[in-house]
């Protein structure tokens, strides 16, 4: 295999991989519900399990049930549903599904996006097996746009003035910023994308630009994404980015919370998200999941939907009944007979109440898809094609140099909390899976990024210093094997001086910020600020989250964003969260120590 091949089969791998592990919202798999739900069915007919992406578990276990309840004539109903996320499930399938990881055999498999199942045959017939999905019936849509808060639509021309790709690559690479519309107390133009190796919304925009500088709408190929336009048009995208995501929540979360400061217009210009986003946002429930006792909160400046006139893509979670030697005929009769059921139009009208507009082309598109909602019901004109897999590769290979490149100091605790057990009676501490999680993540960066390490604890140099600068921050292509070599030598210390330690790495990354670059710092930690000072830690906190919101805010500000890691049960997640908040950043929870090197990596998927 030559070395473009082979770099294309680990593209493959790693999108495989990545979205399988990805973390998204309810329209881009939210997996805030259980992994199953009891459908009530006939227990003495066989078993049609359904693998379902999360966003859509609720609502298809309702419809499962009343199916159970008043099946059709001769049909003996016993559908059951389970929560496996699109990636998850299309990799299970391509290996060989195992019921005791994976759960029960799936007759009907349902993920976010047809484009799944292209895949999954794809991954089959490289291995010399026969395809498993063939036609799936999409069950409920939801199209890509770009959402922008409605003052800042309105000065580009909303809603009379179309809007496209084109438009967005101008006001990317603007030297004017919002100056150039008549309001330079917004500043530059700032674009929100999540990673597109973790995010159905950032694969589809990916590709939605490819379509785009191109002008085509179908058949994009390898040879469209080679012309130095296309990679142009790519990379001005990418310049306005203020950094990427696991998920739209951490900007739909984070644009709330400057709403409520009004501070919402300096955050983000404009973010790629799915409609049914836009709808939750507007209704005051940016993240889609209201919890006990939470109540919705309008925003200040409500989002509206910009529908590119270049095109764009539709989620439609097709319903796959499998071609595969599990599904017996009676189990296919079921699930075909369920096929029909969910389409029909008085369930079809349950669809919109999540946000989603209906598949079944009978049922009109009526509220929420309303303009009072900041969505037009009359868009998109115009779909784009899902490119091939070998296609798909390409564009992530390609966007790994397009995309804006990131400055990050790494931040490890190495207290002497972290010599405890990460599981009980395991033979690895806490500080062995972080060591690890953190070299495996060195392989996400990009060759233009620059990264470093910065390890605290106190006393960290035996001369009274709380930190110490194991690598400083430089090209990945020259600290990457330095910062592997310090990891694995890492022992764990004394105390943790939490505050001042991210207090002065936030300033420090400030004092060298580079405005082409994304800025930030991630730090991990397992415990509570414990500096040994017997001072007032609250208002020493009080005065960091301070600095960092000052410096994050206003016309000369340089956005620093500090992710934070709470890693085990005894990390203060409250004060994690308050410090990532105050730099619109996100705090990650690892309390299970295991999982650390899964949550490490969605952290590096912002930059």
């Amino acid at each position: 295999m030559n070395r473009l091949l082979r770099r294309r089969a680990l593209a493959l791998l790693a999108l495989l991989a990545c979205l399988a592990a990805a973390c998204s919202s309810p329209s881009d798999e939210e997996e805030a519900s259980p992994d199953s739900i009891d459908g009530g069915g006939d227990t003495s007919c066989p078993e049609v399990a359904v693998a379902s992406s999360p966003e859509k578990l609720d609502l298809l276990t309702a419809l499962a049930r009343s199916f159970n309840d008043d099946p059709p004539q001769g049909v003996c109903a016993n559908i059951s549903v389970e929560r496996v996320s699109s990636g998850a499930g299309m990799q299970a399938l391509a290996r060989g599904w195992d019921e005791s990881s994976d759960g029960p055999l799936p007759a009907i498999w349902t993920p976010a996006s047809s484009a799944w199942g292209a895949v999954l045959n794809h991954r089959l017939e490289a291995q010399g097996l026969a395809p498993l999905v063939g036609e799936g019936r999409p069950f409920m849509l939801t199209p890509l746009v770009i959402a922008m808060p409605q003052p800042m639509a309105e000065a580009i021309g909303y809603p009379g003035t179309p809007f496209s790709w084109a438009d967005l690559l101008r006001l990317s690479t603007s030297s004017e910023g919002w100056a150039a519309f008549g309001h330079p107390e917004w500043g530059a133009f700032r674009l929100g994308k999540t990673n597109p190796n973790f995010s159905t919304s950032g694969l589809s925009a990916l590709i939605a630009q490819a379509y785009a500088a191109t002008g085509k709408t179908e058949r994009l190929s390898l040879e469209d994404l080679a012309r130095p336009d296309v990679d142009a048009f790519a990379r001005g995208v990418e310049s306005a980015v203020v950094h990427y995501g696991d998920t739209t929540l951490t900007f739909l979360n984070n644009l709330a919370r400057a709403d409520q400061g009004d501070t919402a217009l300096l955050y983000a210009s404009a973010v790629a998200v799915e409609e049914k986003s836009v709808i939750d946002y507007n209704r005051g429930n940016p993240d889609g999941v209201l919890q006990p006792g939470e109540q919705p909160r309008e925003p200040r400046y409500p989002l509206v939907a910009l529908y590119p006139t270049e095109g764009t893509l539709y989620s439609d979670n097709p319903l796959f009944v499998l071609d595969a030697e599990w599904v017996s005929e009676e189990q296919r009769t079921v699930a075909e007979a369920f096929g029909d059921y969910v389409l029909r139009p008085e369930n079809q009208q349950r669809v919109m109440e999540f946000g989603f507009r209906p598949a079944n082309p009978e049922v009109p598109v009526a509220d929420p898809i309303v303009t009072e909602n900041g969505v037009d019901p009359d868009q998109p004109q115009t779909l784009l094609q899902v490119p091939e897999p070998r296609v798909m590769n390409g564009l992530l290979e390609d966007w790994q140099t397009q995309r804006k490149g990131a400055r990050v100091q790494l931040v490890l605790d190495v207290s002497g909390s972290m010599q405890e057990s990460a599981a009980p009676g395991g033979a690895e501490t806490k500080l062995d899976l972080a060591k690890r999680a953190v070299v495996s993540s060195l392989d996400q960066f990009s060759p233009n990024d620059e990264v470093g390490l910065r390890v605290f604890t106190t006393d960290a140099d035996g001369a009274g210093l709380d930190f110490l600068d194991l690598v400083p921050v430089g090209p990945i292509a020259q600290t990457r094997e330095e910062i592997r070599a310090r990891v694995e030598g890492l022992l764990p210390r004394n105390g943790t001086p939490l505050y001042l330690v991210a207090g002065d790495s936030f300033d420090e990354a400030s004092a060298a910020y580079d405005p082409a670059r994304i800025n930030a710092v991630v730090l991990l930690t397992d415990g509570v600020n414990d500096d040994g000072d017997p001072g007032d830690d609250q208002q020493q906190l009080e005065s960091t989250l301070d600095r960092m919101r000052r410096a994050s805010q206003g016309e000369n500000a340089r956005p620093v964003r500090l992710f934070t890691i709470g890693y085990g049960r005894d990390a203060d997640m409250v004060v994690l969260r308050q410090l990532a908040e105050a730099t619109s950043a996100a705090a990650y929870d690892a309390s299970d120590p295991r999982t650390i090197e899964t949550v490490f990596a969605n952290v590096i998927s912002n930059f």
